[in-house]
């Protein structure tokens, strides 16, 4: 028996992941494959009614209740400031040190690429973000705040610890999946403290796998060479802000964010899958948001936890929804939310 923590969270993520679940429990009828599910009514409206984000010891229940968390998304225009998403999904990374940003980036079919003379075996890498350290520690502050002297100080933060076990995870995910190149990308001409760090990592950990290819690029250089050259690319490492910006240019070139799934791992722990997608509040209750993102998300977190056969199932359906052309309306389709599920599930 496998635990499943539920959060669908705001916005799109809970129509997302209404879908994601059906499939998730045809799966169970299929494979028998002992999923067990509870739903966290964690977001917005919570947070709205109750003023509770995330409650006091819910680190500690995952740890000790559950085998993964499935996520939808959180935003809404009513917490101005967000807060509330902050402190869901920023702080569900941070403390279960999910500190691996795994996100698969794959063209199903050359129609939903944006490149001209493009094709399915052009783009297929995995981008590995570094998840809890960087610019997203929050560690700054301001100075003579609104007058004219006003001074902001926003300080990134790279640990070795840190760095070592991100570039570590990307060579032992290239020698899992059968990957023979790693790229690491970085700035280290320009912010050269944090880039002398990441530099001295990489170098050490390639030495431990002479089998796996290694290359640099600044993070420019890599931007303009996903978009030319996509094809050259197996696993990209980076930090979290440039992960967290290169993972959106990816998604365009498998076809937008509607199709991009990412997993938040701790490997060997409770671990966070969720779409890439945001919240969208204004696209959320009207049947059009793209669920193979939260599919493909659930076919991640599946393969996690072992179940190898049914992750590759539900991923083997939604090829077959794309190639039939049964699809939500931003990848060239006609249907909605929930008819794009049940043509997945028809493929089950």
């Amino acid at each position: 028996m496998k635990r499943i923590a539920v959060i669908p969270g705001d916005g799109i993520g809970i129509d997302v992941t209404r879908e994601s679940m059906r499939v998730l429990r045809r799966v169970n009828e299929v494979f028998a494959a002992g999923l067990e599910f509870v739903e966290f009514d964690w977001g917005a409206e919570k947070y709205l009614r109750e003023g509770i984000a995330l409650p006091p010891g819910a680190f500690e229940m995952f740890r000790k209740d559950f085998d993964a968390i499935l996520f939808g998304a959180v935003g809404d225009p009513r917490v101005p400031d967000q807060r509330h998403a902050a402190e869901i999904l920023l702080a569900l990374r941070f403390g279960l040190d999910l500190y691996a940003n795994v996100r698969p980036v794959r063209l199903f079919d050359e129609r939903l690429c944006p490149l001209k003379g493009v094709g399915v075996d052009d783009v297929n890498f995995t981008v590995i973000r570094e998840n809890t350290e960087g610019a997203y520690v929050n560690s700054g502050g301001v100075f003579k705040k609104g007058t004219p002297d006003e001074v902001a100080n926003q300080v990134e933060i790279h640990t070795r610890k840190g760095v070592d076990r991100i570039i570590e995870y990307a060579f032992e995910y290239a020698e899992r999946q059968g990957k023979t190149k790693v790229c690491m990308s970085d700035k280290s001409n320009v912010m050269a403290y944090a880039g002398d760090l990441w530099q001295r990592c990489f170098k050490t950990a390639a030495s431990r796998y002479p089998r796996i290819h290694t290359s640099h690029l600044y993070i420019d250089a890599l931007c303009l060479l996903m978009v030319r050259q996509p094809r050259g690319f197996e696993v990209i490492v980076t930090n979290n802000m440039f992960g967290d910006i290169v993972t959106d240019l990816a998604a365009a070139l498998q076809g937008g964010l509607g199709m991009a799934a990412s997993g938040n791992i701790n490997p060997g722990n409770v671990s966070l899958f969720e779409p890439v997608h945001g919240s969208s509040p204004p696209l959320a209750g009207k049947n059009i948001a793209n669920p193979m993102g939260s599919i493909l998300t659930a076919a991640m977190m599946l393969e996690y936890l072992g179940l190898i056969e049914p992750a590759r199932a539900v991923e083997r359906a939604v090829i077959a929804c794309v190639n039939e052309g049964h699809t939500t309306q931003d990848v060239g389709g006609r249907l909605g939310t929930c008819e794009v599920a049940d043509a997945v599930l028809g493929k089950l």
